[in-house]
This record gives C-alpha cells, structure tokens and sequence, in this order.
C-alpha cells in the first residue's frame, strides 16, 4: 500500500499541488495536515498516516519539507520507517529508501544530522565556558533579592501579615520564601525558622 501525506503551514495555504501529486505517484491513500507547523513531528494528519503503515508499505511526500522542517527530526522519523519495513519516498528529491541510492541518500542524512547535533553541543559547551570567564552566573535567576528578604522578614516579625500574603506580594510561592528565609542570612542575622505559626493569614 502506498500512502501519501501533505501538509502546508497556514489555513489560507492550499494543498492541492501535494495532493495531485501524491495521487499521480499511486497514493491509495492521502493524510493531511492544514495550518501545522514543520517544526514539530506529533500531527493528527501524520499520526493517522503512522498508524496506518505497516511493513510492506511506502509513506510517500510531495517535499521532504513537507514530513518536517527538523534534520534530525526527519532522520529519527525514517529510522522508525525502516525498522517497521516501511519505505519512505519523497517526489521532488527523488529520495526512495526501496532502492539502494535511496537507502545511501538516508544514511547520508543521519550523518549530516548527527554533525549537526555536535556542533549544537560544542557551540553550547563555548558559550557557558566563555560565560564563566566573564564571571557571569550560570542557571535560573533568583527569584528574590537580598533586599526583599529583608523586607519580608521585618514584615513577619512586625506580626500584622502572614507568610503567604506577602510572597503573593512578592509574586512567589510561599514555599519558595519560607525556604529562601531559612537559608538566607540577610543583613547579618541568623536565619529565621518559619513555621506555619507565623502565617497568621491561614487562621483568619
């Protein structure tokens, strides 16, 4: 069985070319997807069209950009293919994995997908290296500052505000100030131990 799949990435975009072609190639059937980007590979068009291959059949696309715009993401998708015995072919690259210069042409894209994976990792691995000899702090930013906590540990101590009225003040949980507050040390004073004492807002 042969089954085509299309997809083009607005609602006002038409499929009619892909289709047309599709059928010329001796699509039984076609799956589409309307308005998806080629970004991600988890598609109601094309997980129909997944569910519907199986070995001995032939996925076929007008474009190889059409399945996905990902390298990477494409070769995974084709390995999937290959391991349920499905072929895959793509029209305008002349790309078909039943025959030998299609199975090189696939392979040539995993390398070319498994280099591109390593350059990502060693432009990330240069980047957070260059950060740290320019001294600047790696990870999520603190939520709170210095002077915040001093001002929600007076606020505490004065007795008129719970701890959960004034991390909502502060636009944090409650969790993440009582814990910020223990482990602090603010302005040179020992952490203070909250408990659940000290948020008066949950006895009123």
């Amino acid at each position: 069985m042969i089954i085509g799949y299309a997809r083009v990435s607005t609602e006002e975009q038409k499929l009619d070319l892909q289709i047309q072609a599709l059928r010329a190639a001796g699509c039984s059937r076609i799956f589409t997807d309307q308005g998806e980007s080629g970004s991600k590979f988890s598609r109601s068009g094309l997980d129909a069209a997944m569910q519907h291959l199986h070995e001995g059949c032939t996925l076929v696309v007008w474009r190889l950009d059409r399945l996905g715009r990902s390298l990477f993401g494409l070769v995974q998708l084709m390995e999937r293919l290959s391991k349920k015995g499905i072929h895959f072919r793509s029209i305008t690259e002349h790309i078909d994995t039943a025959s030998s210069g299609g199975r090189l042409m696939f392979h040539m894209m995993a390398a070319l997908a498994e280099f591109e994976r390593s350059i990502i990792a060693e432009r990330t691995r240069a980047g957070l290296a260059a950060a740290r000899v320019r001294g600047k702090t790696l990870g999520r930013p603190r939520l709170l500052s210095e002077q915040d906590l001093d001002i929600a540990l007076s606020r505490l101590e004065d007795g008129t505000e719970g701890l959960t009225d004034i991390a909502r003040s502060l636009n944090v949980s409650s969790r993440t100030l009582s814990r910020r507050l223990t482990t602090a040390k603010i302005r040179k004073r020992t952490p203070l131990q909250i408990s659940p004492l000290h948020d008066t807002s949950l006895s009123q």
